[in-house]
């Protein structure tokens, strides 16, 4: 993913108003986020936690969406999850479910879609082995090169996206 600024993020999202776009607050270590390894940006926001986001490039320009965090649930030690996005296995604390408010008239009368996603939106770092779920039987391997898994979660967030927006994402 290309470096995006501050204005270009904020300019992006479909799916809330311009004033919740710019009261949001950009990740805390976005001056040294490693752009290389990203397909995509997401986050909670620091000075919301019930918020998070994504921003995902796009040909005309990034695209952003508003997501809702749950409050705080209860998890169990024992029990594992899986990110719907990347397909990684996390103990069941360390996937989340989040809603988006779909973008235009639906979402302004509360219609909304989910996806189990990863908690910390980590997805492309998980796919590419830089980073490591906290599991306690350990990550299963697969035999998808690297390409093929970050293929897979692109086609996965471009269906959660066009299910967001109402529009085919190719």
């Amino acid at each position: 993913m290309e470096p995006l600024t501050e204005k270009q993020i904020r300019a992006s999202f479909v799916n809330c108003t311009k004033g919740e776009a710019a009261r949001m607050r950009l990740p805390l270590d976005f001056a040294e986020l490693p752009w290389e390894d990203l397909d995509f940006l997401g986050w909670v926001d620091p000075g919301a936690p019930l918020r998070a986001h994504l921003v995902l490039p796009r040909e005309g320009g990034p695209l952003g969406i508003s997501l809702r965090v749950p409050s705080v649930g209860r998890t169990s030690a024992v029990k594992s999850s899986l990110c719907q996005i990347c397909l990684t296995g996390h103990a069941s604390s360390g996937v989340t479910l989040l809603a988006a408010p779909l973008a235009g008239a639906c979402g302004r009368e509360g219609n909304t879609v989910g996806t189990y996603i990863c908690a910390d939106l980590a997805c492309s770092l998980y796919v590419r082995g830089k980073r490591q779920p906290k599991l306690r039987a350990g990550r299963q391997e697969e035999s998808l090169t690297v390409e093929e898994r970050v293929a897979r979660m692109e086609g996965n967030l471009n269906g959660f996206v066009s299910r967001v927006t109402g529009v085919t994402v190719a």
